[in-house]
């Protein structure tokens, strides 16, 4: 005798998962899993870090899924919260942030106390602020792991104009974290 696998509707999977329904739970997981992978592997580069961030996003979906208002949008919610488990993913290496922003490959590495009290967001805050090419291959490579020669294929540049997009993007970056946090001098 076959068995058939239960199907549920979003207000049913919302409902049995905030009960902790394994079954639910797990149909959950395997429905939105390879979305969720390819979205982080796309953002992130690395399947390790990748499936890290997956798991740790499933976790927190498991555990607030009761807070969903539409199940209409139950799939844009876990993909929001996929985007914050990355987010908080970085911001927990905050060497990690400060490192790619302030040193440059050849200079020897430099700490400061205060920038290690800045947190990712307040950081891509500070992105947005750059001028949109500069912006766009600083994400590319200090947030997505990208190549200066994948950037440049990417984007349609020299791999020398997305190196000095890096540059230019990390100078004005060190003189915005200044002002915003009145810092006198930085790296």
């Amino acid at each position: 005798m076959l068995f058939r696998k239960k199907t549920y509707s979003e207000i049913e999977l919302i409902a049995a998962c905030s009960d902790n329904d394994r079954r639910a739970q797990e149909y959950l997981y395997r429905k939105y899993f390879s979305n969720m992978m390819g979205l982080m592997v796309y953002h992130v580069r690395d399947r390790e870090k990748a499936m890290e961030i997956v798991n740790q996003g499933f976790l927190k979906v498991f555990k607030k899924i009761n807070t969903v208002n539409d199940p209409k949008a139950l799939g844009g919610w876990i993909k929001t919260t996929m985007m914050r488990t990355r987010a908080d993913y970085f911001r927990s290496d905050a060497k990690y942030l400060r490192a790619v922003i302030l040193e440059e490959p050849e200079d020897s590495r430099t700490e400061s106390n205060t920038l290690s009290d800045l947190y990712f967001n307040d950081i891509v805050k500070l992105i947005e602020k750059l001028p949109p090419a500069s912006a766009e291959v600083f994400r590319l490579f200090a947030i997505e792991g990208y190549k200066h020669n994948e950037i440049a294929d990417k984007m349609g540049i020299s791999t020398g104009t997305s190196k000095w997009h890096l540059s230019a993007a990390r100078t004005r970056l060190k003189e915005l974290i200044q002002e915003h946090y009145d810092i006198r001098d930085v790296g």
